[in-house]
């Protein structure tokens, strides 16, 4: 046992040897440097208090430049060998891309086993300091000629340990800096231009889903901007001022959930999905309020719970899916992309895979696929809406014609007639109405059939359309009976409009099975007293002046009385 023991600890001091002995070196050999991908040494201190003096005696593991460490490596150094193999001195700069979501660098260059210059960023006083750039800290560094230069930089982070360093001259170190959050802005450009357009959905709609895509709209684009620099860029704000944005990480997804109970109605129509989705906003909700008093820790378990949504609201989706709701196949598509972008992030930040370009922005771009994608579901959502309320406002319209005429049937004329009475008496203007029937129409149908008396029905309505406004109201009260109500109309125009449709239902040519089929009408006429008068009332005066025009003998209009008060 003893022996076993002597031999691990044997390996481990061999293995400390030669990480110490193999160091990754980096050679500048030449006079244009862009080095962007390379090896270097890392050391994680989780006392978070070691000296330089201290860390310089300690090895350190070989790790690529661009690295994410996760949240047990909150204070890292890192160790940088330069060689200038050249003739002449290198004017260099080093990049620290990631540097605006830290909380400090201290940077340590040491010549020739000395320490030859040393700086501090510290993201909460960037005014004592010239080093930051658009969310990014450049160093500057000479390298003397045929010597080493060893960078050591202490990097502390307040939860993920993220972190690249790049090595350039100085026209490769400006071309990066001009360049840099051009992606990032079309982002949150694009998002914002979502955000605008559902929000003049919601002012047209008035529906909660609007409301609550809009806020994980606002919620992403914060998130993207801050943690990928783009505030940093814009605005020039670092450290603890900006830090508490990363709350944001939290209310994205209790928005987004809040989005699917309301367009899925999960509370009416799935229970158990909905109390799902209810637990999970419970615990996003309880994490968000303990980030409020303290962000950095409520951080730590944020890639657990970020998994744990993701699990329920794709289990979720699936069931939806299963059980026929119309727009789970496409919310599952968006989610889909979303899942599988920030898995590879929460691997890339847990330091699992290696740190690259998809890996680093996995979260933004899986945000904006899915925000796209719901708003396609939104947009479809209020497409089904349309087609549900085109098939109710065609069955309204079925129920309130006749189906022969295509005009108002008796149910709907007298509560629009009545609305038109209040309209006419509010305004103080006349209010006419007519009623008529087709002269011994009972002689068309047997002399000529049904089919006959039926053209004669849909022709004599095809003319009192034709002589009407659209203001008027027209409808068959039943079998060759028919009412008008003509607003703004006294008695002698609306006697004039009778002889208008009297004179034309006279020249209708109309073939039946023997011979042309002549048709005439009889048309009462009354005006009303829209102070006191029903709409019943002077319907019943134009309907004894309507049997009177019969008794006088037929075709032709006749006026009722005036009303009596």
């Amino acid at each position: 046992m003893d022996l076993h023991r002597h031999l691990s600890l044997f390996l481990l001091l061999q293995l400390a040897a030669v990480l110490a002995w193999a160091e990754p070196r980096i050679s500048i050999d030449q006079p244009q440097i862009s080095l962007t991908d390379f090896r270097m040494g890392y050391h994680v201190d989780p006392s978070q208090e070691l000296t330089f003096e201290e860390v310089r005696t300690l090895p350190f593991a070989e790790i690529r430049n661009k690295v994410s460490l996760g949240t047990d490596a909150r204070v890292t150094w890192f160790k940088l060998i330069l060689d200038n193999t050249s003739d002449s001195d290198q004017r260099l700069f080093v990049h620290l891309p990631y540097a605006y979501h830290l909380k400090s660098v201290a940077i340590y260059q040491e010549l020739n086993g000395e320490l030859a210059h040393s700086d501090v960023l510290d993201m909460d006083r960037i005014a004592d300091t010239n080093m930051m750039f658009r969310g990014t800290a450049v160093y500057p560094l000479t390298l003397p000629a045929g010597q080493s230069t060893t960078l050591y930089l202490r990097s502390a982070s307040y939860s993920h340990q993220w972190l690249a360093i790049e090595v350039l001259d100085a026209y490769a170190s400006r071309h990066t800096l001009v360049g840099i959050n051009t992606d990032i802005a079309l982002m949150v450009g694009m998002l914002l231009a979502l955000v605008l357009y559902n929000g003049l959905l919601y002012f047209a709609t008035s529906r909660k889903e609007n409301i609550f895509y809009s806020l994980y709209l606002v919620s992403g684009l914060v998130w993207i901007a801050l943690s990928y620099g783009l505030i940093a860029s814009v605005f020039d704000i670092y450290g603890a001022a900006i830090f508490k944005l990363n709350l944001s990480l939290f209310t994205m997804p209790i928005f987004l959930l809040l989005f699917m109970m309301a367009i899925f109605e999960t509370k009416l129509s799935y229970p158990t999905e909905h109390r799902f989705l209810q637990g999970l906003i419970a615990l996003l909700g309880g994490t968000l309020i303990w980030g409020v008093f303290d962000i950095s820790a409520a951080l730590k378990p944020a890639s657990s719970l970020a998994a744990l949504m993701m699990v329920v609201t794709l289990t979720v989706g699936i069931s939806l899916y299963r059980k026929g709701h119309p727009l789970a196949k496409y919310f599952l598509l968006g989610h889909s992309a979303f899942v599988v972008f920030n898995g590879i992030a929460v691997l890339a930040y847990k330091g699992l895979i290696p740190l690259s370009y998809v890996s680093g922005h996995g979260v933004g771009i899986g945000i904006m696929l899915e925000a796209l994608t719901l708003a396609f579901v939104i947009s479809h959502r209020i497409k089904l809406l349309e087609d549900i309320r085109a098939s109710q406002e065609e069955l309204k319209r079925q129920a309130s014609t006749d189906p022969l005429t295509r005009l108002y049937n008796r149910r709907f004329f007298f509560p629009e007639a009545n609305y038109l009475l209040e309209q006419a008496k509010a305004a103080d203007i006349p209010l006419s109405i007519l009623i008529l029937d087709i002269d011994h129409f009972k002689r068309v149908n047997d002399l000529h059939g049904h089919a006959c008396g039926d053209q004669v029905l849909v022709k004599l309505a095809d003319i009192l359309k034709e002589q009407s406004r659209g203001s008027d109201l027209i409808a068959r009260l039943g079998g060759e009976e028919f009412v008008i109500l003509l607003p703004d109309t006294n008695l002698l125009e609306a006697s004039q409009y009778a002889e208008r449709i009297r004179g034309a239902a006279r020249a209708l040519d109309i073939t039946g099975s023997l011979n042309k089929v002549q048709v005439a009408i009889s048309v009462g006429v009354a005006e009303l007293d829209t102070e006191q008068e029903s709409i019943e009332s002077a319907l019943a005066r134009a309907d004894k002046a309507l049997y009177q025009a019969k008794n006088n003998g037929r075709n032709q209009v006749y006026r009722a009385d005036a009303a009596v008060r």
